[in-house]
């Protein structure tokens, strides 16, 4: 049995393609999870924090990520958040590209296939 001839996409289907490989190659550095910043109470009974209104302990920047299914969490000083800042912002980028390219792929797949496009984009 001979194997299928590999698809070929449409060349707008291509031109995307490459446009959204030639930002992902400009993408750095890249840190995956969620930074917080967090203002919270500590357990000392009368502390300023427990008072009405509350004046909090904080801000407190956490960096949460999921490391080997866990989650791991991070405390950063603003320092870090600033030097690293740029990282989570590529992160973001990295994956909204990614989720392009996985759209455009799907589309492609319907076109090629001749599908309906509505069920090629259903996980």
């Amino acid at each position: 049995m001979e194997p299928m001839p590999e698809p070929i996409p449409s060349p707008q289907a291509r031109r995307a393609q490459q446009r959204l490989c030639r930002q992902l190659a400009h993408v750095g550095f890249a840190l995956p999870g969620t930074l917080t910043e967090r203002h919270m109470r500590c357990g000392t009974p009368h502390c300023r924090c427990k008072a009405d209104p509350p004046a909090l302990h904080g801000p407190y920047l956490q960096w949460t990520r999921k490391v080997d299914g866990k989650t791991v969490t991070r405390l950063l000083t603003p320092d870090q958040r600033d030097r690293y800042q740029d990282w989570f912002n590529n992160d973001r980028k990295l994956k909204t590209l990614v989720a392009q390219l996985e759209a455009l792929s799907l589309t492609t797949l319907a076109q090629t296939e001749d599908w309906d496009d509505s069920t090629a984009n259903q996980t």
